[in-house]
């Protein structure tokens, strides 16, 4: 009972954190800063439409649940995923998770997200006055997690997130949240996070420098007079996510995992993500779901993937993650994985 009290408490405790930022009847898409924080890491994760909130045993519960990472077999994993994302951009994530046994588990993570050089036009030279410009964005984190019981697991991870784009960058530092549960009933566990719960970003830099002539006249009054555009603080992208996930089918050569989450952005409405993983000997994995279920406007919606584990020698085990997305008249998004468990 203690156990129920404590989760019902922290589940609480997240919430009122999230709702505390958030407008629950509007829209606010395009509000935040550092979106890229958006993008789901692992390609295991997107083939199964982001539905991890409740995923045990995988180095990419740093995102969605850093609770999660208490719970991977072995003495660690690691991790990188890339993805050309829309638009020709660049998502790359790699993360480092150690079981350190009843200390709990730590974890270091690295998000890269990075926009092609383009050219800077303007209205007088809307070809290029000669200029390029670009954009990118960096996250490190340090995640430790820890199983309090041999079913209830809380993480942390703490995070410094940085944009750039041109010459002016802009920073936050922020924490995410926790909590998993295993259930007597079949294996059923119960996750619970907050992600990027931490302070506003605004942009500095050179480019928002220039001199101004106060009465538009060269010849009278001063002139050339520096002065600065005047940029707003942003919120970072905060969720608060809910899920569930049990293995409905367990054999000795089949395992059918069924995941659910339901998700609440400050700058969207509320969302449901749907995922299924068919585990075959644990050598062959064949993922989908689907995501976004009733978020406004969407243009996402089905996922799938697969994945294949291969034992190198002993404990060491390399596997390859393959994940789809659809993103309607966006097209659709590939992920491509390596994950190295030791």
């Amino acid at each position: 009972m203690r156990k129920i009290i404590f989760i019902i408490v922290f589940i609480g405790i997240l919430n009122s954190l999230s709702f505390a930022q958030l407008e629950r009847s509007t829209s606010k898409v395009g509000t935040t800063a550092a979106t890229f924080l958006k993008i789901n890491a692992g390609s295991r994760a997107i083939a199964m439409a982001g539905a991890f909130a409740a995923m045990e045993n995988d180095i990419y519960s740093i995102y969605y649940n850093p609770a999660g990472i208490s719970r991977i077999t072995g003495t660690g994993a690691s991790a990188f995923n890339h993805a050309n994302w829309l638009a020709d951009m660049s998502y790359d994530f790699a993360a480092l998770a150690l079981n350190l046994g009843d200390i709990g588990s730590i974890a270091l993570s690295l998000i890269s997200f990075s926009v092609p050089e383009e050219k800077v036009r303007t209205f007088d030279n809307p070809e290029g006055d000669g200029r390029y410009w670009d954009a990118s964005s960096l996250a490190l984190g340090l995640s430790y997690a820890r199983n309090l019981t041999d079913n209830f697991s809380i993480g942390f991870n703490f995070k410094y997130i940085r944009d750039q784009v041109w010459d002016m960058s802009a920073s936050s530092i922020a924490i995410d949240a926790g909590t998993m549960y295993t259930t007597p009933f079949n294996g059923l566990r119960v996750g619970a996070s907050i992600s990027n719960f931490g302070t506003k970003m605004k942009l500095e830099g050179r480019n928002t420098y220039f001199n101004v002539d106060p009465n538009n006249n060269p010849n009278s009054g001063p002139n050339n007079i520096p002065a600065e555009y005047r940029l707003s603080y942003y919120d970072i992208p905060l969720s608060f996510r809910v899920g569930l996930a049990m293995e409905v089918v367990k054999s000795e050569l089949l395992v059918v995992t069924t995941s659910l989450d339901a998700v609440h952005p400050n700058d969207n409405t509320e969302y449901l993500n749907f995922g299924l993983e068919l585990n075959f000997n644990n050598y062959f994995f064949v993922r989908g779901g689907y995501k976004s279920l009733f978020l406004r406007d969407s243009e996402q919606s089905f996922t799938f993937g697969f994945g294949l584990n291969y034992p190198i020698v002993n404990e060491i085990a390399l596997s390859f993650n393959y994940g789809f997305a659809d993103y309607g008249r966006l097209k659709n998004v590939q992920f491509f994985d390596l994950v190295v468990r030791f």
